[in-house]
């Protein structure tokens, strides 16, 4: 996951390159990528540090092969296509012998430096074995996304083989999280995404976009090498800071990737073996057979080839799915970006580009022409008042809470804040003159309802309702039944159960198994109705009154 850029102060944290705050207070609730998280603790168990050799060992391994026959032979096989201008399609041999692989035979193929050490060859086993299931993943996702991110690399005067460094980041997932909150396909934590100009906001979250985020990536990967000199440092700056990489080099007056990572005080065990890592994936990816893998073992997606619309105003996802033939699956696909069922704010100085399947293209033009303004956006702005809850802001607009919740990535129904501003899914203006169901609004809701519980209005905590006013002040009647207190609550106006239940430390479930009225909901709770309560240690009953 990328750090703060070099230059800027690092603060060493549990996680290299993350700073403290970043790690502790995560941008969003979303849970961590559970196949990212998973793999990694795998791979943790898995993958031993290399046993300690001295480095004249190391030397020997780097140069494992000069003069091998499989060598002599590819060398021949390839002068003479070069003498007769033909492009020799290459086929690596199986490799059978990790640990006397000759990688010089494939270095050419690469425009990243390549070469087998301890590290690399486990790795190597790793996706051979226990790993295996989470690299068919990334070369079948690969078919996706390397024909898009390496012409980008390549574009910035980059190596296009700096594409698998996103492989081992995230699989090639626009939607993978860390625990430490790097997200996307190049895993940019908030900070360094705002260092490259990446927009995180309400509408979009550009590190998942598998454009921007590249070019953001090739900018901050050419930042660190041309700082650091080597690709290997700079990738270790990827994941554990620039500045902690020229420290080291300072500290260990070197600028050689392995023998920093034999020091005692070096890099963390992650940074070490975040460089054999890329190399070891790198090299399994190019020539997946030779290292025991067969084509029919991933299923390769199809290329994302797409055109871009400039929208110079709100439009509902819906509409452009509609618009374009295709699901709202397929158009997340393409805009992994998009946080919301709309598109972001845009004007005619300011359009926002939505990016449609390029077989689709001339048909979305001819369909969204079709729709007038008014069809284009079925949501209003909703800015909170006191005493406002979800339940009533959802009657008034014909909305239901749950899309609304979901839209703005509310909690609860307890969340709402005075003069916040909600954007409430609606109803077409059609649908509701006619009286008819908006089947566009009908599935947003549905959608919603998959991952939101139903909210029940005898939960809902009226906006602005502070401390004070959010304890019930209804009547006390107090008596002792044994050991036990029993309160008779008289219902006051403003009353919720939500309210009561905090007053008298007790849960909303427990105020309807006590009270048969409650039963059908907090609509049968009328001002003087009377409710048995078993309060809790922490009630407050010192505003006891007349009886009720």
């Amino acid at each position: 996951m990328p750090p703060p850029p070099t230059g800027m102060a690092v603060v060493q944290a549990e996680v290299p390159g993350v700073p403290p705050a970043e790690a502790a207070a995560p941008d969003s609730d979303e849970p961590p990528t559970s196949e990212l998280e998973e793999m990694r603790a795998l791979e943790d168990k898995a993958i031993e540090p290399a046993p300690k050799s001295d480095l004249a060992l190391r030397l020997n391994l780097r140069h494992l092969g000069y003069g091998s026959a499989v060598r002599q032979h590819l060398e021949c096989a390839l002068d003479e296509a070069d003498a007769f201008g033909e492009e020799l399609p290459f086929e690596l041999a199986p490799v059978t012998d990790l640990a006397n692989f000759d990688v010089n035979s494939v270095k050419g193929r690469y425009d990243i430096p390549v070469e087998m050490q301890p590290l690399v060859v486990q790795y190597i086993h790793f996706f051979q074995g226990s790993g295996r299931k989470w690299f068919r993943r990334w070369m079948s996702r690969s078919s996706r996304y390397v024909p898009v991110m390496q012409p980008i690399l390549e574009s910035q005067g980059l190596p296009r083989d700096l594409v698998y460094l996103s492989m081992i980041e995230s699989g090639f997932n626009t939607q993978a999280k860390s625990w430490a909150a790097a997200v996307g396909p190049w895993q940019f934590i908030a900070g360094t995404a705002r260092d490259y100009n990446l927009r995180n906001d309400f509408w979009v979250d550009e590190r998942r976009d598998f454009v921007k985020s590249t070019w953001a990536a090739g900018r901050f990967l050419g930042h660190l090498h041309r700082d650091l000199g080597h690709w290997y440092l700079a990738w270790a700056g990827y994941n554990t800071g620039g500045n902690r990489v020229r420290r080291m080099i300072a500290a260990q007056k070197t600028t050689d990737f392995w023998q920093l990572s034999e020091s005692k005080r070096g890099f963390a065990k992650e940074t070490k073996h975040y460089v054999p890592k890329l190399i070891a994936c790198a090299l399994v990816a190019k020539h997946p057979e030779a290292f025991g893998f067969s084509q029919d073992e991933f299923q390769y997606e199809a290329p994302l080839e797409f055109d871009e619309v400039k929208l110079t105003s709100q439009v509902d996802l819906d509409v452009l799915a509609r618009a374009a033939n295709i699901t709202l699956e397929e158009l997340a696909l393409y805009n992994p970006e998009l946080k919301r069922w709309c598109t972001p704010p845009a004007t005619e100085t300011e359009p926002y580009l939505v990016r449609i399947p390029k077989v689709s293209a001339a048909l979305f033009a001819e369909n969204f022409a079709k729709f007038t303004p008014g069809e284009r956006l079925n949501f209003v702005f909703h800015k909170v008042k006191k005493g406002d809850t979800l339940s009533a802001i959802a009657r008034t607009w014909h909305s239901a809470p749950e899309a609304i919740l979901k839209m703005n990535g509310l909690k609860s129904a307890k969340s709402l804040r005075v003069n916040s501003e909600l954007i409430i899914p609606t109803p077409s203006a059609r649908a509701l003159k006619s009286g008819k169901a908006d089947p566009s609004f009908e599935r947003q809701v549905a959608h919603a309802r998959k991952t939101i519980a139903a909210v029940r209005p005898e939960d809902e905590v009226p906006a602005g309702a502070g401390t004070a006013r959010s304890v019930a002040q209804g009547t006390v009647a107090i008596e002792k039944v044994g050991a036990k207190t029993r309160v008779a609550y008289g219902v006051a106006s403003g009353d919720t159960l939500w309210s009561i239940s905090q007053r008298f430390d007790c849960s909303i479930t427990d105020l309807k198994n006590w009270n048969e009225v409650l039963e059908r909901g907090a609509k049968r709770m009328r001002v003087g109705t009377s409710l048995i309560i078993w309060p809790g240690p922490k009630a407050r009953l010192e505003v006891a009154t007349a009886k009720p």
